[in-house]
C-alpha cells in the first residue's frame, strides 16, 4: 500500500508540475544592408548600421571611446571610425580642469561591413578627429587635433606600422578631405581659420588659405574644380578655385547660421550645409552660389550624407539620439531614427 501511494503522489507531482519555459528565440544574424547608413555615436561608443531601405537600424556594433568621424572604403566593405580618448569640451572650456586623456583608447577602428565586427584599431596619432579615406582606398587620413597635424595611414599595414607619413597644420585641425583625384588633401585648422593643402607627391604642405572663422569642413564638386568651407562662427562658406587656388567667392548663409558639416551631391547639382545649434539644413546651388532653401533638421544636426541619386539628405542629431530623414524635393523631414546616444558623424555605403 505504501508503495502505490508513493507512486500516485510521484505520479501527481509529474502532472501538476510546470511546463518548462520555452527557449528564447536566437538573434537574428546581421547582413550588411544593401545600401547602409553608417552613424557614430560619440557618447556610448558604439556605431549605429541603418538599412536606408527599412528605415530601421539593424545592427549596433561597439567600438570604443568618442567615435566622431566616419569614412567608408571605396569597395564598400569596410568603414573606419576616429576613436579618441581625449576627455570631451566645447570651445571656451579650460583644459586644465579635464581629466588627463587615454592615448591608449585613441586610434582608427577597422569595422568589417560583411560580418558587422570591429576587426583590428590603427595607430592614428593622437586625438583623431575627422577622417578621409583615398580614392583608391590604400590610405585613410585624419586630423589629430590636439596635435596640429595630419596624419596618413596606410590600410594594409598592422596596427603598429599604419602611420607613413604626417603633415604640420595649424591648430586644432578638423575637417579633411582628398581632392577626388587624389592627389591633395585639404585640412581646415579652426584655430587659424584657415585650410592648409598638402600635397602627396611633393610630401609637404604647398600652401594655406584664409576662410571664415572656425572652419569645420570640407567639400568639393565631383569634377574637383571648387572646394567649399565651412565657416561655424562666420556662418559663411568659403569657395575656392582648385585649379586657379585661390578664393572666389564667399557665400552668406544668413545670420546665426552656425555652419558644420557641407555634402555635394554625386551629380554636383546641389551642396547640403548642417548648421549644428542652428538646426538648419541649407540648400546651395553651386552654379549661382546661393542659398536655394533650408528645412529645420533636428537638434544639432553636425554629420551629414547624400544618397547617391541625390533624392534624400540624412543627418546626425547629437542632442535627440536621432537621425532625420530628409527628401531634397520638398525640403521636409519625412523620418527620425533613434540611434545610440550622441550621434555625431554619418556616412552610406552601398554592399558591393
Amino acid at each position: 500500500m505504501r508503495f502505490l501511494a508513493v507512486t500516485a503522489i510521484l505520479t501527481l507531482a509529474v502532472g501538476c508540475s510546470a511546463p518548462p519555459e520555452p527557449l528564447a528565440p536566437a538573434a537574428p544574424a546581421y547582413t550588411q544592408p544593401a545600401s547602409g547608413l553608417y552613424v557614430t555615436n560619440e557618447q556610448d561608443g558604439t556605431l549605429s548600421v541603418i538599412d536606408t531601405a527599412a528605415r530601421a537600424v539593424v545592427a549596433t556594433i561597439p567600438l570604443g571611446k568618442r567615435p566622431r568621424g566616419v569614412a567608408a572604403s571605396p569597395d564598400g566593405k569596410t568603414i573606419y571610425v576616429a576613436l579618441s580618448g581625449s576627455p570631451a569640451a566645447g570651445p571656451g572650456v579650460d583644459e586644465s580642469t579635464l581629466p588627463p586623456p587615454d592615448r591608449s583608447a585613441d586610434g582608427i577602428g577597422v569595422v568589417d561591413a560583411t560580418s558587422g565586427t570591429l576587426t583590428r584599431v590603427l595607430t592614428s596619432g593622437t586625438d583623431p578627429e575627422q577622417l578621409a579615406v583615398s580614392p583608391d582606398g590604400t590610405r585613410v587620413f585624419v586630423a589629430n587635433e590636439d596635435a596640429a597635424k595630419l596624419s596618413v595611414l596606410d590600410v594594409a599595414s598592422g596596427a603598429s606600422g599604419s602611420i607613413v607619413e604626417t603633415f604640420d597644420t595649424g591648430e586644432e585641425p578638423e575637417g579633411v578631405t582628398p581632392t577626388p583625384d587624389g592627389r591633395f588633401v585639404y585640412v581646415t585648422s579652426e584655430d587659424a581659420g584657415a585650410v592648409y593643402i598638402a600635397n602627396l607627391a611633393d610630401h609637404k604642405v604647398d600652401m594655406s588659405f584664409e576662410v571664415g572663422p572656425r572652419p569645420r569642413s570640407i567639400a568639393f564638386l565631383p569634377d574637383g574644380s571648387r572646394a567649399y568651407v565651412t565657416s561655424e562662427n562666420g556662418a559663411t562658406l568659403t569657395v575656392f578655385d582648385t585649379a586657379a587656388r585661390k578664393v572666389i567667392d564667399t557665400i552668406r548663409l544668413g545670420d546665426g547660421m552656425r555652419a558644420m558639416g557641407v555634402k555635394a551631391a554625386a551629380d554636383g547639382s546641389f551642396l547640403a550645409v548642417s548648421t549644428g545649434r542652428s538646426k538648419q539644413v541649407l540648400f546651395v546651388d553651386p552654379t549661382t552660389n546661393a542659398v536655394t532653401g533650408s528645412v529645420e533638421a533636428g537638434d544639432r544636426p553636425w554629420g551629414l550624407a547624400i544618397s547617391p541619386d541625390g533624392r534624400t539628405v540624412y543627418t546626425a542629431n547629437g542632442p535627440s539620439n536621432d537621425v532625420s530623414i530628409i527628401d531634397v524635393a520638398t525640403k521636409s523631414v519625412t523620418a527620425r531614427i533613434p540611434v545610440g546616444a550622441g550621434p555625431w558623424g554619418a556616412v552610406l555605403m552601398a554592399k558591393p
